[in-house]
């Protein structure tokens, strides 16, 4: 949370404990716990990214979808099974695997974005500004196309 109120100043704590609190309570599963011990035995560029990588290890998970590969290396990563992979091709894959169910979760969401609303041209837009230009240009050929 402290990472994203300095990389969003326009988004207030309460807002973002808000959406904290949903996430937590209607996903299940999403918490990841008993990755503290193994922080310290982990090696990366920035020590401070070493809890990512216990999370995704304690929770088997396959890959660590991240715009900051740099301090994610393949070989780092390579001994627990574990890829990085930036948002932009983990959407790419998302879409080639079930595109029709990716457009319809993208369309839900452009639809509750109220303030402001946004046009699928403008949710697009907004899909390339935050670093996803590749999507964006695939989700308007396949969930935007008429």
């Amino acid at each position: 949370m402290r990472n994203v109120l300095i990389n969003r100043p326009d988004i207030r704590f309460e807002q973002l404990s808000r959406t904290k609190r949903l996430m937590n309570a209607n996903i299940t599963d999403c918490l990841v716990q008993g990755y503290e011990t193994i922080i310290q035995d982990l090696e990366l560029p920035d020590p401070g990214d070493r809890h990512v990588l216990a999370a995704a290890i304690r929770s088997s998970s396959k890959f660590i979808i991240t715009f900051n590969l740099r301090d994610f290396p393949e070989q780092a990563l390579a001994p627990y099974g574990i890829l990085a992979q930036h948002p932009d091709d983990f959407i790419l894959d998302l879409l080639e695997t079930d595109w029709q169910t990716v457009c319809k979760a993208a369309e839900k969401q452009r639809i509750r974005l109220k303030n402001p609303p946004k046009t699928p041209d403008e949710y697009l837009a907004t899909l390339v500004e935050l670093g996803l230009p590749l999507s964006a240009t695939r989700m308007r050929e396949l969930c935007y196309a008429d």
